[in-house]
């Protein structure tokens, strides 16, 4: 799916644990990696929203975990990327001659595609809620 091996391995184990968080070092044992492969993966999965970092009072050592919500963080839905991309493709239609083009017409394509994303992923993770929270109940 696109998505490094090491950072995927890092997901797994925290999405798979029990604990509320990993060390680095646990992550490192766990997967039986060295430090610095945890390090880069773990910043990569802050970055794309799918781990987050917690000071643990009293102690040295940082926790990684799951944000609550991970699936909302990492869709894009709290993140402005498809209008981003939406934007820098509509600039690259004009740049490229406009849509009597076949790259402008390439890029329009992408254009209406991230402003499509962009206006419909927060109404499929509302949905997405409201069926998580319907499960909840049905199940109390």
């Amino acid at each position: 799916m696109g998505f490094a091996r090491m950072p995927a391995r890092v997901l797994m184990l925290l999405m798979a644990t029990e604990e509320p968080g990993l060390t680095a070092a646990d992550l490192a044992t766990g997967l039986q990696v060295s430090p610095a492969a945890v390090s880069n993966a773990v910043r990569y999965l802050m970055h794309v929203g799918l781990a987050e970092r917690e000071a643990v009072p009293g102690a040295r050592r940082d926790l990684y975990r799951l944000p609550d919500d991970a699936w909302y963080t990492a869709s894009g839905a709290k993140q402005p990327a498809y209008r981003k991309l939406a934007d820098v493709a509509s600039q690259g239609v004009q740049a490229t001659g406009g849509l009597d083009t076949h790259a402008g017409g390439r890029l329009r394509d992408m254009e209406s595609f991230f402003d499509y994303l962009d206006t419909e992923i927060p109404g499929i993770v509302e949905r997405w809620h409201q069926l998580r929270d319907r499960e909840a109940r049905d199940q109390r």
